[in-house]
C-alpha cells in the first residue's frame, strides 16, 4: 500500500467512526423514530419517550448523556418505558411534530395512551430529566 492509499483509507475510517458509534449508541438506548411508531407502541399499552433530538445540537447531546446515566443507575426506566429518537432534521416539519406542537429540537416528551404525561424542553438538568423519566414509570390512573 503506497502512502496515499494509506492516508485515504485512514481518512475514511476516521470519518465514519463518529457516525458508526452514533448509531451504535442510538441502537443501544432508543430507537429510531419512522412514521406511525409512537401510535403503534401506545396502542400495545406502552408508556413513549419521545427525544427530539439533532446529531448536530449540543443541547441534545447534554441530555442524552443525562438519560443515558440515568438510565444506567435505574434499570426500571428501560424496562417500563420506550425510548425513541425522532430526529429533528428528519421529522422536525412533520406530523407528530405539528401534533405535539413541538416547538423545537432537544425536547422531551412522554406520552401514555392518548395524553400526554409531561414535557422538557431544551432543559439539560439532571433533576429535570429525572422528574420526567419518573413520571412516565407512575402507574396509569
Amino acid at each position: 500500500m503506497n502512502r496515499r492509499d494509506f492516508l485515504r483509507v485512514t481518512a475514511a475510517v476516521s470519518l465514519a467512526a463518529p457516525v458508526l458509534s452514533t448509531n451504535r449508541a442510538l441502537a443501544a438506548n432508543s430507537v429510531a423514530y419512522t412514521e406511525g411508531l409512537e401510535k403503534t407502541l401506545l396502542a400495545d399499552g406502552k408508556t413513549v419517550f419521545l427525544d427530539f433530538s439533532a446529531t448536530w445540537c449540543g443541547t441534545c447531546k447534554a441530555q442524552e448523556r443525562v438519560i443515558d446515566a440515568l438510565r444506567a443507575e435505574n434499570p426500571a426506566y428501560d424496562a417500563g418505558i420506550s425510548f425513541v429518537r425522532v430526529d429533528w432534521d428528519d421529522f422536525g416539519d412533520g406530523t407528530l411534530s405539528h401534533a405535539l406542537n413541538i416547538p423545537r429540537r432537544s425536547v422531551l416528551v412522554v406520552l401514555r395512551g392518548e395524553k400526554e404525561l409531561g414535557r422538557v424542553v431544551a432543559q439539560t438538568g439532571r433533576d429535570e430529566i429525572k422528574a420526567l423519566l419518573d413520571l412516565a414509570l407512575t402507574p396509569a390512573s
